[in-house]
């Protein structure tokens, strides 16, 4: 049965401070890069447009850098288990859910940006990282390239949307509906 008490997991196992510190920063920056893909998507061409994704594959490099420091310091300091109270109320297909979008999720945190990366190298456009080093082309400039990855970054991009929506409801329905504590292994405050 789930405990009433939120509080009741600050005596389960969290996060290390810097997981949190990842998973919060990551978790923002993938939120606003999303949001401002979907926005620079439908403007005509104009300054800026280009000002936009320039910014944006910017913060796709950022994300990336980010992703791999992330699953850095998850290999080297294990995720704590689920408490057994938790597991243990958890239907089978929602353990397996768990796991599957978390390793999706990774999965998404590098083919996103690696297919945005494809994708402007082969469109002959390439990522000058903050306007000071260029990065080299990740694909050789070839248009039909470019176009079949074009719509490959963009639904791997729904796809990651999609799944950090599913993430945050089921972290929201932990908190507030079986009130098992679960979301404040990955708040910061006190250990």
């Amino acid at each position: 049965m789930p405990s009433s008490d939120p509080g009741q997991a600050l005596a389960a196992p969290r996060y290390t401070h810097t997981a949190m510190l990842l998973h919060w920063l990551l978790g923002m920056a993938l939120v606003a890069l999303f949001g401002v893909g979907l926005y620079m998507a439908d403007l005509p061409f104009s300054p800026q447009r280009l000002k936009l994704y320039n910014w944006h594959k910017w913060a796709g490099i950022s994300i990336l850098v980010l992703s791999l420091l992330r699953l850095a310091w998850r290999l080297v300091h294990r995720p704590p288990h689920l408490p057994a109270r938790v597991q243990n109320a958890m239907p089978r297909w929602q353990q397996v859910a768990h796991q599957g979008a978390h390793h999706l999720l990774y999965l998404l945190f590098f083919a996103v940006p690696l297919l945005g990366w494809a994708y402007s190298s082969a469109a002959g456009f390439p990522i000058v990282f903050l306007g000071l080093w260029q990065l080299p082309d990740f694909a050789p400039v070839n248009p039909d390239l470019a176009e079949a990855l074009k719509p490959l970054h963009k639904l791997s991009a729904m796809a990651m949307a999609a799944l950090v929506m599913a993430h945050v409801a089921a972290a929201l329905k932990h908190h507030f509906i079986d009130r098992d504590g679960l979301l404040q292994r990955m708040l910061p405050g006190r250990r």
